[in-house]
């Protein structure tokens, strides 16, 4: 049953960039918009002019359950279809059967729900692999072809120890999908990462930094990516529907791993906050590049570029660099290192662990045993010329 004379909806389902969707069709009203907007996480699609969520039985239950009696829904025969999805083309020079096989292992990774960068680079690797091996089938694929291809592809490429990690995996998740290949799942060994510490800004340095950033959008975007620890990508996802200024609160929805989590804002952002929206006036995301449309990250990184150096500082900052800077102030500042953990939306506290690293509170309680040294002899009333090694003492 229908009440307020509120619009139909019409549900319609499709592929919108390539993700199996449900589609919601109907006339512009507060109420409905209000009803859709919190009830799940819906995206506003320009080119189909429809609002849009991944197909599930669940979440269709859940749309049909929040607008009974509310408003009719109209069920177009499509919502019963699945739309057929592009496979994602690998440009190589494969036998028939090796790109079939590479095509099924896309379709498995898919159905694992992977992620679709993860899926795009593995099929990128698998697709190199058995361009490597020509017209040998995966059937008879030994462990000596991957080591062959490793010492004969990756390393005269120069490619980065991280990468080379990656390719690993996805040879590793192709013998899953291959078990009767004769790679050695055991053998498979990823080199070891490189620990290298991250750049950390001190709190003077990132001030100067908005100082020196003019642009309104340009500061609310750094000093929200400083205040609340945000991976780049976290903050161009970021929908102002998930910006509860109230309680200072920000929710980061689907972020890496899948999951979501609340970070804390600062009360100083929050002026600038309100000047941005009500100057910028984005309309779903927090910051937009066209109208309902996601900025992009090579835009943070070029105008956080040009702020560095209007403020004279040589560190090579990135808006990683803010998260770092973020957690190891954090942690400077006597925050528990697990609270940092969820704040990170880490999975492991090793990861976190490399803050305590770079933080200098504890460096400065420490005491060095060439200060010690001089000093107890100084006390001592030794006032030999060597003691005094700020001098020369060659005069």
């Amino acid at each position: 049953m229908k009440h307020n004379n509120l619009p139909n909806i019409t549900l319609k389902r499709g592929a919108i960039n390539n993700i199996d969707s449900i589609q919601l069709y109907f006339k512009y009203n507060d109420q409905l918009l209000s009803i859709i907007r919190g009830l799940h996480t819906f995206t506003w699609s320009k080119s189909k002019r429809c609002w849009h969520v991944a197909f599930s039985q669940s979440t269709l239950k859940l749309i049909r359950q929040s607008f009974e009696g509310i408003t009719s829904l109209v069920e177009d025969e499509s919502l019963y279809n699945a739309p057929e999805l592009k496979r994602i083309k690998v440009p190589r020079k494969l036998s028939k059967e090796n790109e079939g096989d590479l095509d099924a292992f896309i379709k498995f990774m898919e159905g694992k729900r992977y992620s679709q960068s993860t899926i795009e680079s593995y099929a990128i690797f698998i697709g190199d692999f058995l361009q490597y091996l020509k017209d040998k089938s995966p059937n008879d694929i030994s462990h000596r072809d991957v080591e062959l291809f490793i010492e004969d592809v990756f390393v005269p490429k120069g490619y980065s120890i991280s990468t080379h990690r990656q390719c690993i995996s996805a040879i590793k998740l192709f013998k899953v999908f291959h078990p009767e290949c004769g790679i050695q799942e055991l053998n498979l060994t990823r080199p070891r990462k490189s620990r290298f510490l991250p750049v950390v800004l001190s709190q003077q340095e990132v001030l100067e930094i908005l100082r020196c950033t003019k642009n309104l959008k340009h500061r609310a975007i750094l000093a929200l990516l400083y205040s609340c620890g945000l991976r780049v990508g976290e903050l161009i996802n970021l929908e102002l529907k998930h910006i509860d200024v109230q309680r200072n609160q920000v929710a980061v929805k689907n972020s890496k791993g899948r999951k979501d989590r609340y970070v804390q804002m600062a009360d100083s952002l929050v002026p600038l906050i309100r000047n941005y929206v009500q100057t910028y006036k984005p309309k779903v995301y927090f910051v937009e590049g066209k109208p309902n449309e996601k900025y992009t990250a090579s835009s943070v990184r070029a105008f956080l570029k040009r702020s560095c150096q209007l403020a004279h500082i040589s560190k090579k900052a990135t808006p990683h660099t803010l998260r770092h800077t973020y957690a190891t102030h954090l942690l400077e500042g006597g925050t528990d290192i697990r609270l940092i953990q969820t704040l990170l939306g880490h999975n492991k506290p090793e990861t976190t662990m490399i803050y305590t690293h770079v933080s200098t509170s504890s460096l400065e309680r420490i005491t060095n045993p060439l200060d010690e040294a001089v000093k107890k002899f100084m006390v001592n009333g030794n006032n030999e010329d060597y003691l005094k090694i700020g001098s020369d003492i060659n005069k």
